[in-house]
């Protein structure tokens, strides 16, 4: 854990949308306004979409962010900050029946990734993300920023999990 009241959250921004990388920056501007400090920023990577088909790329950029902020403070926060910038969630949903994907297209997806070693499972938030450790586009950019960092369930580094992703 951090300093007194200070937690280290690890997020993933997302979009496929054009202008994705501005989308990204701004993202990240509203997460260092309201949540706190941006300590670490990888580089924004790029990927094909992960369980679903669409024609264009992904940008992902993960984000080390110290808070004073609760779990639960962090999620409704950053949903609070992919509404404002153009996720509609009921849209995605009516693309995901339209089309029978698991997943849609999104202007702009913010994950938490870890909080700390903090392990939770409930309705609205699972820590560490459920299915980091299965998906390259978010080991990657994780990996410039805290390669050490130990899942607390798995007990792999993270940089563990991304060779075990290239060597499979």
């Amino acid at each position: 854990m951090g300093a007194v009241g200070r937690h280290s959250v690890a997020l993933l921004t997302g979009s496929n949308f054009r202008g994705k990388e501005q989308i990204l920056s701004r993202a990240a501007e509203c997460i260092a306004e309201r949540m706190g400090t941006i300590v670490r920023a990888s580089q924004i990577h790029y990927s094909e979409a992960w369980g679903f088909k669409c024609e264009s790329e992904f940008a992902n950029q993960a984000l080390i962010v110290e808070t004073s902020l609760q779990p639960l403070e962090v999620l409704t926060l950053t949903q609070a900050i992919e509404q404002e910038l153009g996720r509609d969630r009921t849209e995605e949903a009516r693309e995901r029946e339209a089309t029978g994907q698991r997943y849609a297209s999104r202007v702009v997806d913010i994950d938490i990734i870890f909080y700390d070693d903090y392990v939770c499972e409930d309705e609205r938030l699972t820590l560490p993300h459920r299915l980091m450790h299965e998906r390259e586009f978010v080991l990657r950019p994780l990996c410039e920023v805290a390669a050490e960092w130990r899942h607390p369930i798995i007990g792999r580094t993270t940089q563990k999990m991304l060779e075990g992703i290239l060597n499979s």
